[in-house]
Parts: C-alpha cells; sequence; structure tokens
C-alpha cells in the first residue's frame, strides 16, 4: 500500500495527460500523479479495465475512488479555495451530475481539445502498444 494517495490516469491519451498536467500545475495536491500503464495496479488494487475507463484516486488506505469521485478528492487534497467545490462533488445531486458529465467527457474525450483518434481506441489496439497477457 503506498504511503501517499496515488493519481492513476490514461498515459496513452493526449486529452487526459493534458487535463493531469493542468490539474497538478494549478492544484499542487500532495499526492504522487503516474499513467496506468506505469502503474503497480496490483499493489494499488486496480484493475487494468477499471484504470482505462477512469482517472483514480488511491488513499493511502487503499481506498479507491474513481472518475468524477476522483477529481473530487484531488480539489479536495489540494485544499484551501479548492476543498469548496471538491467536497461539492461528493454530495447528491451535485455527484450524480457531475458523474454523468465525467462518463460524457470520457466516452467522448478523443473529440476533447487535444484529444486524438487513439484516445477512442481499447488500451490494446493503441498504436505502439502490446496485447495485455
Amino acid at each position: 500500500m503506498p504511503n501517499r494517495s496515488v493519481l492513476v490516469y490514461d498515459g496513452d491519451c493526449a486529452f487526459c495527460t493534458t487535463s493531469v498536467n493542468f490539474l497538478m500545475r494549478r492544484l499542487r495536491p500532495n499526492c504522487t500523479v503516474t499513467p496506468w500503464q506505469f502503474a503497480d495496479l496490483e499493489a494499488l488494487g486496480v484493475t487494468r479495465q477499471r484504470a482505462e475507463r477512469e482517472l483514480l484516486y488511491v488513499s493511502p488506505a487503499g481506498t479507491v475512488y474513481g472518475g468524477a469521485q476522483a477529481v473530487a478528492k484531488l480539489l479536495l487534497r489540494a485544499g484551501g479555495v479548492w476543498a469548496w467545490p471538491g467536497g461539492l462533488l461528493t454530495l447528491p445531486p451535485m455527484r450524480w451530475i457531475a458523474h454523468g458529465l465525467y462518463r460524457l467527457v470520457a466516452t467522448n474525450r478523443d473529440r476533447m481539445p487535444g484529444g486524438t483518434p487513439a484516445c477512442a481506441l481499447p488500451a490494446d489496439r493503441r498504436p505502439g502498444t502490446q496485447p495485455a497477457g
């Protein structure tokens, strides 16, 4: 188990990488940031299928938050003024709205600014990747 929080994202997706880099520059949370392609997913208690599907935030205790809740935890971890929107994202109905918006963006990340056609492909079909096995 890690001794600090870990943010896991899709390093092969240009939109995801750009978004995470932007958030890290602005928020400066005290956590480790790593693409799932280089993370020890088993040690984090995460499946490859889940890591391919959504942003993940793993607490030091091993609790895994995905998608919009990962964003909420990241904002809470950043503290200061960022904790307010982070806290709101954990409460209904904002949590439900955030989940829907996250799924919409994640499903269409290849169409988002900075996204590429490779972002729409399953990870094992992207150029330069090897099949899982």
